[in-house]
């Protein structure tokens, strides 16, 4: 598997990165036996998808999933619907989108679509239940609850490493809480939201460096990046916040970066 970094910012788009959005690819064999490499886009926060051109083909995409409806999150599947449906070459046909209950809607909400379109020409939408695996391809992901603000899940995935099996957990937005912890048990690389720093009280929205780094220590996983870092926040805050939690490896995310597990 490889992920590629393709937006960090958190709660909105920054002066150096798009929103989130991160890019994960492994090599697999479509249904007539062919190789393939599977493209899975995770989260379309604002100005992504134009990034998302730099690091491949968009209509290359097998699937979206959108840890959740916040518009720092998803708000940019209103272009990839453009794309798809007025593509010069014509409709390129629904992509598998994976995201919580009421997503239909929320597009429709992002741009002012009437309430008759259903976008069957671009999206083939499916709900994500807590624990209820789906594949895209040789990827394997299991939705597990967040703890945020509205309903929001962080994801294990599980796929062909460089030896063997590798397992790539994406923690979406969400506060330190035990199925975080159960998401990146024993995982080669658990990327991080960390949203807020310790002087940022509120609980249940998002978490500090040292929360994230408690629950990199604590699900034992080998590789700890941090992500969705205010643009107002120096990032070397957050980043020493979670040496005091988190004895490992441990990376600040910036657009362009590149992981292969």
């Amino acid at each position: 598997m490889i992920l590629t970094v393709v937006g960090v910012t958190g709660s909105m788009s920054g002066p150096a990165s798009p929103a989130s959005c991160y890019l994960l690819q492994a090599e697999g064999t479509d249904s007539l036996g062919l190789p393939h490499t599977y493209s899975v886009v995770f989260d379309l926060g604002p100005g992504s998808f134009g990034q998302i051109w730099n690091y491949t083909d968009p209509t290359k995409l097998d699937a979206v999933v959108l840890s959740h409806l916040h518009a720092d999150h998803c708000s940019d599947i209103v272009s990839m619907q453009v794309h798809r449906r007025w593509h010069p070459r014509g409709e390129l046909g629904p992509i598998p989108v994976y995201a919580p209950k009421g997503v239909k809607d929320r597009v429709r909400g992002l741009d002012g679509f009437s309430p008759r379109d259903d976008f069957s020409s671009e999206f083939e939408f499916h709900h994500i239940k807590q624990g209820r695996e789906f594949n895209v391809g040789p990827l394997q992901i299991k939705p597990f609850a967040a703890w945020h603000s509205v309903p929001a899940f962080s994801f294990r995935v599980t796929g062909p490493g460089k030896n063997g099996q590798a397992v790539f957990t994406y923690s979406g937005d969400s506060d330190e809480c035990d199925t975080l912890v159960q998401a990146a048990t024993n995982s080669d690389l658990f990327l991080s939201e960390c949203g807020f720093t310790r002087e940022d009280e509120i609980r249940g929205i998002h978490m500090s460096g040292d929360r994230a780094g408690r629950v990199a220590q604590n699900s034992g996983t080998s590789k700890l990046v941090l992500t969705h870092i205010q643009p107002w926040t120096d990032p070397e805050v957050p980043l020493k916040e979670a040496k005091t939690t988190w004895r490992g490896e441990l990376e600040i995310a910036r657009s362009g970066m590149r992981f292969e597990l």
